[in-house]
């Protein structure tokens, strides 16, 4: 395979990931609906469109993949091909991400993040995460990450 193919298979991959509806998010939301917690979803009139919206609770959370979102786990470190590319980008992703959550807390909501990493196997909430969000939810706390 020539260097050209390599990157257009590269290319190809990374652009067939998905942002909305993706595994680790939709077994929160799986968790959630059967604990009869109900919710909005990728509502697009607040800002970085918050995976999941709770209106009565005025409070969205964000489920994050590492990668994408610049997180500093095993599953976020930068690829060895291309390295400045991918900094900048994954930087510029976590500021936007920064911008969002504190445009949110201006508007007067409850922001949590749940890095995909903290999920059991990749996709699978545990029973004591849900709780926490659930917890979470129900008092007025302040922003979580």
């Amino acid at each position: 395979m020539t260097r050209k193919d390599k990157k257009n298979a590269r290319s190809r991959m990374m652009s067939s990931v998905k942002s909305k509806n993706t595994a680790p998010e939709l077994n929160v939301r799986k968790a959630l609906f059967a604990r009869g917690i109900r919710y909005r979803l990728h509502n697009k009139a607040l800002p970085g469109s918050p995976d999941l919206v709770f209106p009565k609770y005025k409070a969205v959370i964000f489920i994050h993949g590492c990668f994408w979102h610049n997180h500093h786990c095993k599953a976020g470190k930068l690829p060895r091909t291309n390295r400045d590319f991918w900094k900048k980008k994954l930087q510029g992703n976590a500021r936007r991400d920064l911008r969002n959550i504190a445009e949110l807390k201006s508007m007067g909501w409850r922001v949590r993040v749940i890095w995909s990493c903290t999920l059991r196997d990749k996709s699978v909430i545990s029973a004591q995460g849900l709780n926490q969000i659930i917890k979470w939810l129900n008092k007025d706390s302040p922003i979580q990450s």
